[in-house]
């Protein structure tokens, strides 16, 4: 709850410091003493639009800053924790308004935007006044207030779990038919392309190697025919070798008449016929190296020429034709798996969505029961806020086809504030002053249900007198019983039901000096003397004084 106001040079408040208690305080003064800036001021330290015309004459800037005090696990203070804010006992909301416009904002001391800071003040504190366009009266929030109402929190959460999960598989599912569409239409030639690299099977390195063997024949051919000549001399038709040989054999045979004679000849000729072997190998050889097959080096070119042709036609390097060939090979695998695939997530995409249908399907027959328990209650606060020929309507419509986390429901508060009438939306058949009381009895109705800790009425008593204002009185009064309720108030009926009074007043030191707004704090006889003037107007009479004190004693 709101334990203390600070505010410092906003319009006629210099230096103003509040605390606040639990149960109803009730704000009231004159018209002109201030109570709207008050609101104004405080409604700024709730991330409310900052304006420069708001800074009191003379400063340059204004402040204001309001502390709250709340149980552990509020929202409020997660809010704050999400937004990486300190946390540590209370929450401090403080606000700048600079005379140039700007503002800055700040919770706990650490600086935030104002979003932020709305946002976290969203939990903590809700204004109504006649004009409200906020909470109850925006349509939005009335599906939120009926499930608050009904208690419809794990209902709630089960559908949006249910739309998230219906979501995740509709979103792969769809992911998936794009792939698999794309690999559809890619099929043929994914299938050509495999089936080409396959049987061409490149190999790492084979490039390289192809180009150094090419080269290599190529040189070798040069000496190819040299090398053949050679060993036609040494082999062929008239070699001398043969003659050689022959002579050797002769001179063999007669060195043993004339050894003397022969023996260094037939050395001699025996190591010539060595040398001829010895050449006649080396030309072997030789020829084996310079490539004896005369189609290698076309063979060896044509491999090259296909390897190259089939990395232009792929965009690849020859290299890469492998790696490229295994991953033709994996698409083709998975566009087969990919409708396996498909087919499974089709039958959890249905799956998905009969559980989403059934769960909203349940939480909108809770809905509409909750819907009958709502406008009972509400009705039932009608009659003595002046509106007994009212009707509060729950307008219930439910589309299966609406995919929403919120479930297939539409929920709008609607009214009949006649009889024959036609009833219409809250905000644009009831007048001010009648949205101010349906709001009030909705709050009644809703205040132990998911209410922020503080609520703020704004004059919601205006134009009502007697019973009617008692019976606005006795439902803040009722509400402040769960929740801490401020209420600006013209109506001693209202006022004499609070706990905590604070009278506002304008305040000059002399009376040349500045007009300021000034907040006293009643005792019990002080609050006396005001509901008497409330009352009686500027003259206070002793029938007002003891018209009040029956008012106060009547609390409760």
């Amino acid at each position: 709850m709101l334990v203390q106001l600070a505010i410092r040079d906003i319009v006629l408040i210099e230096r103003l410091d509040l605390e606040f208690d639990r149960g109803l305080t009730v704000l009231t003064g004159e018209t002109g003493a201030g109570k709207s800036i008050l609101l104004d001021a405080f409604s700024l330290s709730l991330g409310g639009r900052g304006d420069g015309a708001l800074v009191r004459q003379g400063a340059a800037q204004g402040q204001v800053t309001a502390v709250f005090e709340l149980p552990p696990g509020h929202p409020a203070l997660a809010a704050a924790e999400s937004q990486g804010i300190d946390l540590d006992g209370a929450l401090i909301l403080r606000r700048i308004q600079m005379e140039d416009g700007r503002t800055r904002a700040f919770v706990n001391d650490q600086p935030v935007s104002a979003q932020a800071l709305r946002t976290i003040a969203r939990e903590l504190v809700e204004i109504h006044g006649q004009h409200d366009d906020r909470a109850l009266v925006q349509a939005e929030a009335h599906r939120q207030l009926l499930d608050v109402f009904a208690g419809l929190g794990e209902e709630q959460e089960a559908v949006r779990a249910a739309y998230r999960a219906r979501r995740a598989v509709e979103a792969e599912l769809a992911a998936e038919e794009g792939r698999i569409e794309q690999a559809r239409r890619e099929a043929d030639y994914l299938t050509h392309a495999h089936a080409e690299l396959t049987k061409l099977a490149a190999q790492p390195g084979e490039e390289a190697l192809l180009a150094q063997r090419r080269q290599t024949l190529m040189q070798n051919e040069k000496v190819g025919g040299e090398l053949r000549d050679a060993a036609a001399v040494l082999t062929g038709e008239g070699s001398s070798a043969a003659a050689l040989s022959s002579a050797l054999r002769r001179l063999g045979r007669r060195q043993a008449q004339a050894p003397e004679l022969l023996a260094s000849v037939v050395t001699a000729l025996d190591a010539a016929l060595v040398a001829f072997d010895a050449a006649r190998d080396a030309l072997e050889e030789a020829l084996r190296a310079a490539g004896d097959d005369p189609g290698e080096l076309e063979r060896v070119e044509e491999r090259l020429f296909a390897l190259r042709a089939a990395s232009r036609k792929y965009g690849v390097a020859v290299d890469a034709l492998p790696t490229l060939c295994e991953k033709f090979g994996d698409d083709l695998a998975q566009l087969e798996a990919g409708e396996t695939r498909l087919a499974q997530l089709r039958k959890a995409a249905t799956a998905a969505a009969a559980d989403y249908d059934k769960t909203a399907k349940r939480l909108s027959a809770a809905r509409q029961r909750a819907a009958a328990d709502l406008e009972r209650a509400v009705n039932v606060e009608l009659p003595p806020l002046k509106l007994e020929a009212a009707q509060f309507i729950v307008k219930h419509q439910s589309d299966p086809a609406t995919i929403s986390p919120e479930g297939i429901d539409q929920i709008e508060f609607w009214v009949k504030t006649n009889p024959g009438t036609r009833p219409g939306p809250l905000m644009k058949v009831a007048s001010g002053g009648e949205l101010a009381r349906f709001m009030l009895a909705l709050k009644v109705v809703l205040a132990d249900r998911g209410s922020a800790p503080t609520l703020v009425f704004d004059e919601i008593d205006t134009g009502a007198g007697g019973a009617v204002a008692d019976a606005i009185g006795q439902r803040l009064a009722r509400l402040a019983g769960g929740v801490q309720v401020l209420a600006v108030t013209h109506a001693p009926q209202v006022a004499a039901q609070a706990a905590g009074h604070l009278r506002i007043v304008k305040h000059s030191s002399a009376p040349d000096a500045r007009v300021a707004t000034r907040v006293l704090t009643l005792t019990k006889a002080a609050r006396r003397e005001e509901i008497a003037r409330m009352l009686a107007g500027a003259t206070i009479t002793a029938e007002a004084r003891a018209a009040a004190g029956r008012l106060m004693n009547s609390r409760g």
